[in-house]
Order: C-alpha cells, then sequence, then structure tokens
C-alpha cells in the first residue's frame, strides 16, 4: 500500500531524481577544501657537524644503500642474535606496533565518509482493538486485528562540500605514517638500548678479567711479602698491608658481578626472555668501534624516525585546523528511501504495495555562541604545538650527533694518553718491585705503584666500554638503517612493518656503512 504522507506522485518521481543528481553534480562540481595547505615548517640547518673529526669519513654512493640491521657493522655474532631476539619478542615494539595497526585502521574509517550509508530493515506489526457487549448476562469480547509487512531500503549521502571528509582522511594518513615512525623510533631506541648494554656488559667482563689478574697479582705480592717477612728483611706491617690490598682486590672483583648481573638482566628484557632464565656467557670486550660515514646534516631530516614522525604529526594538525573552518559552512544530505509495505504477506513484493521518497537536505547552524571559532583558535593553537615540537625535536637531534660526535673524538684522544699511562705504569710498578726484593725500597713505594698500574689500566677498559657505548649512541643519532622511505612503504603494508633480520645485512659488516640513500621529502599531504 503506497501512502501519499510519504511518497509524491508517480509522475514527480523523474523530476525529484532528476533534481537530487542535478544538486549532487553541483555540489561535486563546486567542492573545495577550505583552511590552509600544510607545507613542512622550517627548520634551522647547520650547513656541517662542527665536532666532527677531520678525518670523519664522507658517505659515498655505496655507503648510502638501504641498511637495516645496522648492528652488524661491529661483526659480533652474539649481538647480532640479541638483536633478532629483540626484533621478535620486545615487548615495547609491540606496543607501537599494536597502535600502528589502529592509526591504519583509522584512515579506512575517514575514507568510509565518502561513501553513502545504506540500510535495510525489515518489520512485521500486529495490532487490534476490541469493544464489549452483554449478551444472557454474559460478557463477550469482539476484537479487531489488522497486520502491517514491510520491507524498506534507506540511503543517504553528504557530499564534501567543503573538504571535511578530505582533510580527515589526510590527518588519519598523516597519523598513521606518523604511527609508523613512531614504531620505526621505538624499534630503534630498542635496538641501540640493546647494544650499548652489551657492549657495556661486555666492558664489564672486561673489567672482571682484570680483576681477577690483579688479584693473582696480588697474591703473588703477598707471597713475597711473606717471603721478605720470614727472611727478616720485611717488616710485619708490610705484610699486613698487602693482604689488605689483596682483599680488597677480592671485594672489587666481587662488587663487579652485582653490575653485570643487572645489565644482562635488562637485556633478558628487551629480547622477551625471562632474567631468571637468560645468562650471556662472559667474553671480554675486544671490539672498536667502526668508521661510520657521514651525510649533510640535511640528511638527518630523511634518516630520524623521530623527526619523520613530529613533522607528520604537524601535517595531522594542519588538516584538523580545515575541518574545524569546514563547520562554518552548510551540509547537504542526500537521502533516498524506497521499498514495500503491505497488511497481507502475500502481496507484500508487489507494485502497488511499494513506496519511495528521495529528496536534498541543507543544514546549517545559525548561533552556537561563539563554539566553531573557539574550535578553529583550539585547532590553530595545536598547530602551532607541534610545529614548535618538530623544531625542538630537530634542534634535539642535531644536539644528539653533535653530542656523540665529540664524545668519539674525545674518547679517541683519551684512549691513546691512557695506554701510554698503562704502558709507564707497568714500567715503573716492575721497577719498583725490583727494588724492594733488593731491599732498596719500603713496601709503600709498591703499594703506590700497584694502586697506579691497576687504576691506569682500569680506566682504559672504562675508556674502552665507553666508546662503544658511544659509538652505538652515534650510530643512533643519524637515524640508525632507517630513512623516510621506509615509512612511505610502511604504510602500505597489510602488516605492521617487520625489521630487517640480521643475517639479511651482513655485507653492511664488510663496509661498515650505516647511511641510507638520499630520499626526497615527503610531500604534503593535501588535497
Amino acid at each position: 500500500m503506497q501512502s501519499d504522507l510519504i511518497s509524491p506522485a508517480r509522475t514527480s518521481a523523474p523530476r525529484a531524481l532528476t533534481m537530487a543528481v542535478a544538486l549532487a553534480a553541483a555540489g561535486l562540481v563546486a567542492a573545495c577544501a577550505v583552511g590552509p595547505d600544510y607545507k613542512r615548517p622550517a627548520a634551522e640547518i647547520p650547513a656541517s657537524y662542527k665536532e666532527a673529526a677531520p678525518g670523519w669519513k664522507v658517505a659515498e654512493p655505496a655507503d648510502q644503500q638501504d641498511r637495516g640491521a645496522w648492528w652488524t657493522i661491529y661483526q659480533d655474532p652474539q649481538l647480532n642474535a640479541l638483536e633478532d631476539k629483540l626484533n621478535a619478542a620486545n615487548q615495547t615494539i609491540a606496543q607501537y606496533a599494536a597502535a600502528y595497526r589502529q592509526a591504519r585502521a583509522l584512515v579506512g574509517e575517514a575514507r568510509a565518509a565518502y561513501f553513502p550509508t545504506v540500510g535495510l530493515t525489515a518489520g512485521a506489526t500486529r495490532s487490534g482493538s476490541g469493544s464489549s457487549s452483554t449478551t444472557s448476562s454474559t460478557s463477550v469480547s469482539r476484537s479487531g486485528v489488522s497486520n502491517s509487512y514491510s520491507l524498506q531500503l534507506d540511503a543517504s549521502w553528504e557530499p564534501d562540500l567543503w573538504g571535511s571528509v578530505s582533510r580527515s582522511v589526510n590527518a588519519q594518513k598523516a597519523g598513521q605514517q606518523g604511527a609508523a615512525a613512531d614504531l620505526a623510533n621505538a624499534r630503534l631506541s630498542a635496538q641501540a638500548t640493546l647494544a650499548q648494554t652489551y657492549f657495556a656488559l661486555r666492558a664489564l667482563d672486561a673489567n672482571q678479567k682484570l680483576l681477577d689478574e690483579t688479584v693473582a697479582a696480588y697474591q703473588r705480592s703477598l707471597q713475597l711479602t711473606r717471603n721478605q717477612y720470614a727472611a727478616g728483611v720485611a717488616a710485619r706491617s708490610d705484610v699486613i698491608q698487602a693482604q689488605t690490598q689483596l682483599q680488597s682486590a677480592q671485594a672489587s672483583a666481587i662488587d663487579n658481578g652485582v653490575q653485570r648481573a643487572q645489565d644482562e638482566h635488562a637485556i633478558a628484557v628487551l629480547v622477551g626472555e625471562p632474567a631468571s632464565t637468560f645468562s650471556i656467557p662472559p667474553m671480554p670486550l675486544t671490539a672498536t668501534p667502526p668508521a661510520v660515514p657521514a651525510q649533510v646534516p640535511s640528511a638527518l631530516l630523511e634518516r630520524r624516525p623521530d623527526i619523520a614522525s613530529a613533522e607528520r604529526k604537524a601535517a595531522a594538525a594542519n588538516e584538523q585546523i580545515g575541518i574545524a573552518i569546514a563547520a562554518f559552512f552548510p551540509s547537504l544530505t542526500l537521502s533516498a528511501t524506497g521499498g514495500f509495505e503491505s497488511s497481507v504477506f502475500s502481496q507484500l513484493l508487489t507494485a502497488p504495495s511499494r513506496f519511495w521518497t528521495v529528496g536534498p537536505q541543507l543544514a546549517a547552524t545559525l548561533f552556537d555562541a561563539g563554539l566553531r571559532r573557539a574550535k578553529t583558535e583550539a585547532a590553530r593553537a595545536a598547530y602551532d604545538e607541534s610545529v614548535a615540537t618538530y623544531r625542538l625535536t630537530v634542534l634535539t637531534a642535531f644536539q644528539d650527533v653533535e653530542d656523540n660526535l665529540a664524545s668519539q673524538r674525545i674518547l679517541e684522544q683519551e684512549i691513546v694518553v691512557q695506554q701510554q699511562a698503562v704502558e709507564s705504569a707497568r714500567q715503573a710498578l716492575a721497577i719498583v718491585t725490583n727494588e724492594y726484593k733488593a731491599g732498596t725500597v719500603g713496601y709503600v713505594n709498591v703499594l703506590t705503584a700497584q694502586t697506579t698500574a691497576f687504576t691506569a689500566e682500569q680506566k682504559l677498559q672504562t675508556i674502552a666500554g665507553q666508546r662503544m657505548v658511544s659509538s652505538v649512541g652515534l650510530v643512533k643519532a643519524l637515524g640508525g638503517g632507517w630513512d623516510m622511505s621506509q615509512m612511505n612503504r610502511e604504510t602500505g603494508d597489510v602488516a605492521a612493518p617487520a625489521p630487517l633480520p640480521a643475517s639479511a645485512a651482513a655485507p653492511v659488516a664488510q663496509t661498515g656503512a650505516i647511511t641510507a640513500p638520499r630520499q626526497t621529502q615527503t610531500p604534503p599531504l593535501s588535497n
């Protein structure tokens, strides 16, 4: 049954449909995105690195291949195996991977607004009314019962007249790219932390070896003093001093194990294993920092995932300004409804039972007490905040590079001088020990020489460990094996981006290079 209350005359259907199509076409033709177009915020970039050593190798074309497994430049199989475990089981990386998948889903959610919404409803109702009469002192109820069956299809669509949907999609795309960069940054940070903790642990192993050798040397010195005392050429105080020094060295050797255990436990958490079942066999540090090719400072904008993330957040904030401005303009909604309605189920899908309605709706807000203006100002302020964050991230990145360059340069000079100090201390100890055996000097001279030699060698081991930790810091500061093109590739993947396994990047160890090819800047996400 067709209702005149909800549908126009059949003869007017083509005209109404034509008007709706014409309005939609006009809306699409006139559609324009309001609000500012995004441009990457300007940031001050130095022409060169101030702290770069004169001999720092400049990156060559062969050095600029994409190498994600940057840790292989240290040529340490144990480190490679640990990094592979971290990439597969680190829970911080898993958190950011889930956030990336969420950001990717939000892009699909925003894109859905481009298309109409279509719904189907089916229903059946039964209603009745009754009256009563009295016959032979008996109350009899008479009721009238009616049925109603309906099948209805609804469709509505809001054309993107002012670019609100487009800007929403662009904002979510930028958010997705930012999430990919956040994931890469979390992965790089975890990888660098693992490598730094690993080299710190190996430095402790080297220190343990030194302490064990020192304990053995002090035991020999104590035995010598006892022999001298037995021969009557040394005082009892010399024996006590030698014994005290030996016991102090033994205590230091035991204390060294505390920090090593803590570093080992930290590595266990990074690779996703319980600390109770995880162990790394001792092996003294023997590695030296590899050569790190340098690129011009401007390449840092393409190489650091944290910079890329901050820039994408600024792009997303810019799109929010356009979304806020679009609220000032009217919205057009095109809707259509059609279906069948009948009181007899067998006649439901017949021509007389059909009905339809179609028409546009234009809506605009006339007064909102300044709500839209406030939202627009808030969006502009949020964008300004994101720009400031981006510029601060760039400045901090250059500081990070300069800090690690300075550390590498200074520690390289210091370790040369310290090696000379160790050699001098060893020679002085040998001379004083011979003089003590000859009885020409007292045992206090031996104690002083031994302490000086041990301190010098311990400092040498400490500097060697600091150099390796700083070397990893420099690689991380330069972006590791990441570049902006990876962000663009990752955002097109079906699954969350996966790291490159160490076994796939073995050639890196041969060249010692960690830089990736220079990529052009990511174009702004605009309409």
